[in-house]
């Protein structure tokens, strides 16, 4: 069984809730609006790291980060991507999985075979949403999405 962290729109904050909860997993992927290059320097410690420049990653540090990334793990090919506005045919593409941010609303929802995650957001708390993350577990033969809101003060 793999193990994915998947965290968004940190907007420079990095909770210890959430590295808590990152912790262990065997893969971490960001989907946008991380802030700062010292939040992926934190993540990149704990396990290997996949991010993508959210519409608020700018500067220098941001210029090295892509718009989207597909990368296939365990047998599984995920695609990030921070705006699923700007995501083209999921399906025709062979993605099974799409790992998004930039709503900040958090949700799992499978359509035409293609799961799509969007873990919400885990930095500064916006609106009444949650403050949350996820996990994604891929399996021989299956895989499971869920969303963990964190126990911040």
């Amino acid at each position: 069984m793999i193990r994915l962290g998947l965290i968004s729109d940190t907007h420079g904050l990095l909770r210890p809730e959430a590295v808590g909860f990152l912790r262990g997993c065997d893969h971490i992927i960001h989907g946008g609006d991380v802030g700062n290059a010292g939040i992926l320097e934190e993540l990149a410690q704990l396990c290997p790291l996949t991010a993508v420049r959210g519409n608020n990653d700018v500067g220098s540090w941001a210029s090295a980060l892509h718009d989207t990334v597909t990368l296939t793990l365990g047998g599984v090919v995920i695609h990030a991507v921070h705006d699923l506005a700007t995501l083209e045919d999921p399906t025709s593409a062979g993605y099974r999985v799409v790992v998004s941010g930039h709503s900040h609303k958090p949700s799992i929802v499978e359509r035409d075979g293609v799961l799509f995650v969007n873990p919400g957001s885990a930095g500064p708390r916006r609106f009444k949403l949650p403050v949350c993350a996820a996990e994604l577990l891929l399996g021989a033969a299956n895989l499971s999405a869920r969303i963990v809101e964190l126990p911040i003060a």
